[in-house]
């Protein structure tokens, strides 16, 4: 018989074993079994549906406490509703319900927890209903009183719970298929440990976020509704970004905090991919999709016509549409809710998110003076290229002989498109040129279809693109250059940050500055210094430019001394040359190792590049640097270097320098 079941059959004899056997069976905990009963602390917990397992949360120390307040303010408090997790969620405490503010979201059960039992097949600890925990927190009150153990009790699943002593307390479960006639309950199942208070349970409970809130930060995803490897939506990869921060706050901005200068950053989700796909394009879609590998289909049809989408002007101004009224719906409701905030707001896009955000902006209208933005807008480009000339499309119809007399009334291709047949006529050009004409200019005119940028109701102060494909878009589009003048109509600052191996990633500095070599600026290590092995291989990129240095060196003074002329009258006045020339060649030699080690001196600390002013004047490109694993096969981690961004502290890192460095608040020690 197993020590298992050897157990079993000891409990449902009611036989208190106290050996060594049983209590490494139970996970007991060495505690004094007073007869002093104090009342369990109570803690809140939520439940989630993670991997389609229920799994119970516990709320951080400060909102379980706010939670407990309300529960014990009297009679009043079951219609009230608690803000929690920053703001970010609702508990209505009649419901005993957890709700999303600011997007779509099931709602989660909310539960006062004090008695757990651990679960079948992990060690997560599972909390008892609160009826029935009311019914053992009494139970364990008498025995603790009395002193009267081994209490048996049978919950309304039939579940059996025995409570042996203070140090041993056990739960049954029927077997599945088990009838009245089988064996009695405490012979059913595996024995499983029961615990008293949160206390006494592994389990994770953070403090609560710093109630001041200094910025507010939207966040846009890219294409499909997954933004990382685990398939994860954009409120999970948001909230892991949003806890990085909260714990580099800690870490970096040590002496602000505790100077009460600072509190946190808030950032907030913008989900535009559900939307899009609600309007009954995925049914069109399945309705032409092949039956053939299904999953692969589903999964193209799901992320990547989403890039398609935005290539469409219809889809693409159903997409703009989304993103902007979502933004200005959770700026209004967060404003709301949060009436002292006097922060500023930036926006962040990943991927697609970033393109599309970049071209609201681009399309954002000074409130001081419309007409100017307008007039800006278009001068992000200087050179188009691909656009033909009148004299070009007279061409291609066969109608060049024409042109002198358009260029004689002084119309160009936009006059000449507003021209009817008439006005043609009256020009002198015959019926059969001038249908030709009508019919190329209106049948342009219809391919074109144009997308009305929404307006936002608030100013970013920084954009921030993660993994952005905007660069190549712009080129796609025949945009050749920006113009270093540019710059957005209502955001100041932009940053586009990408991992040297994201696939997705474009840069923009070469666009604003396209006769100029150089490299993007490196994003400091969150821990300082630069990471070890790319040091390494600077060092040894050092190295070899000093060996091949010192080797040319060499080999030049044995090839001097090898075609030295042997004659004995000259030796005399050839010293005398050698002693005037050696120390030059010498210096010579000494100043071109001098130049090639400054050289690298210079590249390292070389004199502030002008990229335009499309963020104020500063560098745009920030590259992140490569962990060692990943240098080894920069193929292998091609896809994973497209969504590390969530959890990158050097990231998240750089966007709270920007932002807190408008507030003249500044690390506590500048990363190198």
């Amino acid at each position: 018989m197993s020590s298992v079941e050897s157990h079993q059959e000891q409990l449902s004899q009611s036989d208190p074993s106290s050996s060594s056997n049983s209590c490494s069976s139970f996970e007991l905990i060495d505690m004094d079994a007073g007869s002093l009963y104090e009342p369990v602390s109570p803690h809140w917990f939520y439940c989630k549906i993670i991997d389609s397992k229920e799994t119970w949360i516990p709320f951080n120390s400060e909102d379980s406490q706010l939670l407990e307040e309300a529960y014990s303010s009297g009679k009043d408090c079951n219609g009230r509703v608690v803000p929690t997790d920053g703001g970010r969620y609702d508990v209505h405490l009649r419901e005993r319900m957890r709700y999303a503010v600011y997007w779509d979201e099931l709602a989660s059960e909310v539960r006062r927890c004090t008695w757990f039992y651990k679960g079948d097949k992990d060690n997560k600890y599972v909390p008892y209903s609160e009826s029935f925990s009311q019914v053992l927190e009494e139970t364990y009150m008498l025995a603790v009183t009395l002193d009267e153990w081994k209490k048996k009790l049978e919950s309304p699943n039939r579940e059996i719970i025995i409570l042996h002593n203070p140090k041993l307390m056990v739960h049954y479960q029927p077997v599945a298929g088990s009838d009245e006639w089988g064996s009695t309950p405490t012979e059913q199942g595996r024995p499983r440990t029961v615990k008293r208070g949160v206390e006494n349970i592994s389990v994770d409970i953070h403090c609560g976020e710093p109630l001041q809130i200094d910025h507010l930060i939207f966040v846009v995803h890219g294409i499909g509704p997954a933004c990382d490897l685990r398939f994860r939506s954009i409120v999970q990869c948001v909230n892991d970004f949003r806890s990085v921060s909260l714990n580099l706050i800690q870490t970096h901005f040590k002496k602000a905090q505790e100077n009460q200068q600072i509190g946190r950053v808030e950032f907030l989700p913008v989900n535009w991919h559900s939307p899009l796909h609600s309007t009954g394009v995925d049914v069109d879609l399945q309705r032409i999709t092949l039956p053939s590998i299904n999953r692969l289909r589903h999964f193209t049809n799901d992320t990547i016509l989403d890039v398609f989408f935005y290539n469409s002007p219809t889809y693409c101004q159903t997409i703009v549409d989304t993103v902007a009224s979502e933004m200005n719906r959770i700026y209004t409701l967060f404003l709301q809710r949060n009436p002292d905030f006097k922060g500023g707001v930036s926006i962040a896009g990943h991927s697609l998110g970033s393109l599309i955000l970049f071209d609201i902006l681009t399309n954002q209208k000074d409130s001081l003076g419309d007409i100017d933005s307008e007039k800006d807008s278009p001068n992000i480009v200087m050179d188009q290229g691909d656009t033909p000339t009148l004299e070009e499309d007279l061409k291609k119809l066969q109608l060049c002989e024409f042109y002198n007399i358009f260029e004689k009334e002084k119309v160009d291709k936009e006059a000449l498109a507003l021209c009817t047949d008439r006005d043609l006529k009256e020009m002198g050009i015959p019926l059969g040129p001038r249908k030709k004409i009508l019919n190329y200019f209106r049948t342009r005119k219809n391919s074109t279809v144009s997308v009305k940028y929404p307006q936002l109701i608030y100013k970013p102060e920084i954009f921030f693109a993660f993994g952005s494909p905007i660069g190549m878009f712009l080129t796609v589009r025949g945009l050749k250059r920006i113009d270093p003048n540019y710059k957005f109509p209502t955001c100041k600052g932009f940053f586009n940050i990408y991992h040297p191996f994201d696939p997705v990633a474009y840069r923009i500095e070469p666009m604003v500055v396209p006769g100029v070599e150089f490299e993007p600026m490196l994003i400091p290590h969150h821990k300082g210094r630069k990471r070890m092995h790319l040091e390494l291989r600077e060092g040894l990129t050092r190295m070899s430019m000093d060996l091949k240095n010192n080797l040319l060196g060499s080999l030049r003074m044995a090839w001097k001394s090898f075609t030295r002329a042997p004659y004995p009258a000259l030796q005399a006045s050839e010293t005398a040359e050698e002693t005037e020339t050696e120390p030059e060649s010498s210096s010579e030699k000494c100043s071109d190792i001098d130049t090639e080690e400054t050289s690298v001196a210079v590249k390292e600390e070389a004199p502030p590049i002008k990229v335009g002013m499309l963020n104020g004047g500063q560098r745009i490109d920030y590259v992140l640097q490569e962990k060692p694993i990943e240098s080894f096969n920069e193929y292998l981690f091609a896809l994973q270097s497209h969504l590390c961004y969530w959890e990158s502290e050097d990231t998240v890192l750089l966007v709270l320098k920007e932002i807190y460095q408008t507030k003249g608040i500044f690390l506590d020690q500048p990363l190198q």
